[in-house]
């Protein structure tokens, strides 16, 4: 297995983390990670926020429904995408896993949060002061996480097909 394989398989959604701050060395590689997302026709749609404030962190939480946990992380990014561009989901989406897998990289969990057709979405961006040609398709809570656990995922002979799907 090499190294990119082994940070894919260690990734996976962390909703308590440590009071440690994430060195801005990392925030900005994994920004810049994002950035390298493939994007259609290059048009790289995308903003991203860095949150460290602990009072914007909890005003965050607060708005969305399922994700409190926000206001106890030490790292929020938001995503946005350009909203007049076709594939702005798809590629913001591309960009959000990058993040993602570049924080692991540094030992950095997170958790993917919706962001894209919440009712919280116009409110976020209005709280994030983003402009109106944008809206918000992901949020990533991050940091060092509390405790290490192993997360047990599906068997892949259940999850692939070749050629043509076939019930058994």
């Amino acid at each position: 297995m090499n190294i990119v394989s082994t940070v894919i398989k260690s990734r996976h959604s962390v909703r308590n983390f440590k009071p440690d701050p994430v060195n801005d060395l990392v925030i900005k590689d994994a920004i810049e990670c994002a950035g390298h997302a493939p994007t259609a026709m290059n048009l790289q749609p995308w903003l991203f926020g860095i949150i460290k404030n602990k009072d914007m962190l909890s005003k965050i939480a607060e708005l969305t429904v399922h994700s409190k946990f926000i206001a106890k992380s030490p790292l929020c990014f938001a995503i946005f995408g350009e909203k007049k561009e076709t594939y702005y989901l798809e590629d913001c989406c591309a960009a959000t896993e990058n993040l993602i897998l570049a924080l692991q990289a540094h030992g950095i969990t997170s958790c993917w949060v919706a962001g894209e057709k919440k009712q919280y979405a116009e409110a976020m961006r209005k709280l994030l002061g983003v402009p109106e040609n944008y809206t918000l398709v992901s949020l990533v809570a991050a940091g060092y996480p509390a405790e290490i656990s192993i997360v047990k995922k599906k068997e892949m002979k259940n999850l692939v097909f070749f050629e043509e799907f076939k019930e058994n």
